[in-house]
């Protein structure tokens, strides 16, 4: 970060890393494409907020659909009201892990080549394990959580297409019911976030029955004249038809586009370094991850509290219960602090 000769920074580290990078990046002078969640908790994404607008550095968050052909013409759609009032929308992780998952390996030595200490960084020491590094840390909630690896995307889409910030409230049902492995997670999960506007969004995490949970796409987004369905190479909205007491003619004419396949990684990066030269804001801004980021957050709280969540977005305080705020950020082990 001394170096004069970098001028960004591209972090696709594990999660419980990303705040940390970010905010020293920043504050060295250097610009920064941080992959999500952005966080692994709410604290550390409004200070790292506040120091890229402190510093006035360019972050991108890697949201990456938000780059695609489809999805901003699908925003259109919505904006527009072409489909209704949204009134419920829904997305799924899906994976059929049984019996076996990441493995239930006993705790061991690290590698020679792996400075276990420096991976974990700011969270409490534990032993090195099999089934967190590499990339298994994905099912250990002190380093991430599937909702936070899959369900940013999603939330961030919704979010973006509504036009809706945060939540009011958010409750989750989960447990590990089938899959045997070291994970520290669900295995199966289900969220749901109430909007003071009036729509309900769903993520489901089903990792011990894989099948299709939609008719079709990655995200449905119900509104009251059509339901639209959507991935990064289509969209299809199929019209709603009045129901009791209704009259039952179509409410709107079927829509659907498809595009050709694209590297959606690449076009986002691309925005990323046309930003580091224009300084402009960049597609997936900090402050959008962040909202994106805070979904998942707090659908984790709920889960561990088992409580329903009430929210104050604007103040980014836990109305009730007043003792889950105690989750919106943990103690980090020395020397980490939090910039």
């Amino acid at each position: 970060l001394e170096r004069d000769d970098i001028d960004a920074v591209v972090s696709a580290t594990p999660d419980h890393w990303h705040a940390l990078i970010t905010t020293h990046s920043c504050q060295a002078g250097k610009d920064v494409y941080i992959e999500k969640p952005l966080s692994m908790t709410i604290r550390e994404g409004r200070r790292m907020i506040e120091v890229a607008d402190e510093t006035n550095r360019v972050v991108q968050v890697g949201t990456h659909r938000r780059s695609s052909t489809i999805y901003p013409r699908i925003r259109e759609i919505v904006q527009n009201g072409d489909i209704g009032k949204v009134v419920f929308a829904r997305c799924y992780r899906l994976s059929n892990m049984t019996p076996n998952g990441i493995g239930s390996d006993p705790d061991s030595d690290p590698p020679p080549t792996l400075d276990w200490n420096m991976w974990l960084g700011p969270r409490e020491y534990r032993p090195f394990n099999k089934t967190i590094h590499p990339y298994k840390f994905r099912w250990w909630k002190h380093y991430s959580s599937q909702i936070g690896n899959w369900g940013v995307h999603y939330f961030d889409l919704i979010r973006w297409m509504t036009g809706e910030v945060y939540p009011s409230s958010i409750s989750a049902h989960g447990g590990q019911y089938a899959v045997k492995d070291n994970r520290t997670i669900p295995d199966t999960m289900e969220a749901t976030f109430e909007f003071a506007s009036g729509m309900i969004v769903t993520f489901g995490q089903y990792e011990a029955a894989g099948n299709s949970a939609m008719r079709e796409g990655e995200i449905e987004l119900r509104g009251t004249k059509g339901t639209l369905y959507a991935n990064p190479r289509f969209y299809r909205v199929y019209p709603e038809k009045g129901g009791q007491f209704q009259d039952s003619s179509p409410k709107m004419e079927p829509m659907e586009e498809k595009v050709e396949s694209e590297d959606m990684d690449y076009l986002h990066m691309r925005n990323f370094l046309d930003c580091v030269k224009s300084r402009k804001q960049p597609n997936a801004p900090l402050e959008e991850g962040h909202r994106s980021t805070s979904m998942s957050l707090l659908a984790n709280i709920a889960l561990e509290t088992r409580s329903r969540i009430e929210w104050d977005g604007e103040k980014e305080e836990i109305l009730s219960p007043t003792s889950a705020n105690d989750h919106l950020h943990y103690t980090y082990r020395e020397p980490w602090s939090l910039a």
